[in-house]
């Protein structure tokens, strides 16, 4: 550890497990010698290995997860006016995923307990534009589903998952993105499976839906200078597809250390902390704290050289973006109450119980 650096950083992106690092040294090299990039044998792999892993039955890989909510939104019907209902409290990324198909967000309120999107909310927020739903399973928890699908169904909405932070989390017994009309997974470097790159993939049990997608992330062509609909250039690379196809069979041991990890973090902070709902089994991608003292909270662990964050300040309705859709303070409440008070602490597959205890005892100070 060099002079300086925090005693426990917030993350680690380090390929600790030599198997690994060989693993996807050898990932690299095989693409390298094959001079195939873009859309080829690795892509596909990995949709079929990423698929068989979680029980899905289509996948397709596209270049970043908020393309993946653009693209799967866009195989549904989605388009230039409809209104899409979703969460304030997510990166901002998934109301601008929406935004791109000229899309209107519409901001419902969460639920105060595990911070997801509030099926009474969504109800209220649903009008005769109203096209599709997009609950956000936030810190890898898992939204209420069968409340959020039987407001989907009593309205005929669509219904796509933001699985971006829910890397193998079940709901019930049944995986994240696999509930609704389609689910979107993001592999930004720091999610429970990153790559090296961005990268995203996106899931839907309707093979029409599936095909769709795959025309669409290759700018609309149904064969080499066939464009048959306006599509956008949203490729998974063959080089991260390949490093992807090298972390998969890691993903579930590295859940369950997160798990672990949040247990026992959970043994003396489950007081302040967001829980999940006890019907899901969570991927533990953040493991967060409410505060209301939380400035004070970050400057005390900053001194203990631990880093903390705060996802997400900001809630989406209140982004200078946003601000045309009218939903000033207040539209949210809870949402607004929770953005002011949560707190990230250091969590991945790595973090050592030494750490974790010297979080807890610097929290509790």
């Amino acid at each position: 550890m060099k002079l300086g650096e925090p005693r426990v950083p917030f993350n680690d992106l380090r390929l600790a497990e030599p198997s690994l690092a060989r693993d996807v040294a050898r990932a690299i090299d095989r693409v390298v010698a094959s001079s195939w990039f873009i859309l080829g044998p690795e892509v596909e792999a990995f949709e079929r290995e990423y698929a068989a892993a979680f029980g899905f039955p289509h996948a397709v890989g596209v270049a970043s997860g908020t393309d993946a909510i653009t693209l799967a939104l866009a195989a549904l019907g989605v388009g230039r006016g409809d209104e899409v209902v979703t969460s304030p409290l997510t990166a901002a990324f998934t109301a601008l995923a929406i935004s791109r198909l000229g899309a209107v967000p519409v901001l419902a309120d969460v639920e105060d307990g595990a911070l997801t999107l509030a099926p009474a909310s969504v109800e209220a927020s649903i009008t005769r534009r109203t096209k599709a739903l997009v609950p956000v399973h936030l810190y890898g928890n898992a939204c209420d589903m069968d409340g959020l699908m039987a407001v989907a169904e009593r309205n005929g909405l669509a219904v796509v998952e933001d699985a971006c932070q829910a890397h193998g989390a079940r709901y019930r017994g049944r995986p994240l993105g696999g509930i609704g009309h389609a689910g979107a997974f993001s592999f930004y470097p720091t999610k429970n499976l990153g790559g090296f790159g961005d990268g995203g993939l996106v899931i839907s049990s309707d093979p029409a839906v599936a095909e769709k997608v795959r025309r669409l992330r290759n700018g609309g062509q149904s064969s080499r200078y066939v464009h048959e609909e306006v599509g956008l250039n949203s490729r998974l690379d063959e080089l991260q597809a390949a490093i992807l196809r090298a972390k998969l069979p890691y993903l579930q041991a590295w859940n369950d250390k997160r798990r672990a990890h949040a247990a026992r973090y959970d043994g003396e902070l489950s007081r302040i902390a967001v829980r999940a709902r006890p019907e899901c089994l969570p991927a533990r991608h953040l493991y967060v704290v409410r505060t209301q003292e939380r400035e004070q909270l970050i400057d005390r662990l900053r001194a203990e050289r631990i880093q903390a964050l705060v996802h997400y300040p900001v809630p989406v309705h209140l982004q200078p973006a946003y601000r045309y859709l009218g939903q000033g303070p207040g539209a949210c409440p809870v949402a607004e109450s929770a953005s002011a008070a949560v707190v990230s602490l250091p969590l991945y597959p790595s973090l050592e119980t030494r750490q974790i205890d010297h979080v807890i005892a610097s929290v509790m100070r």
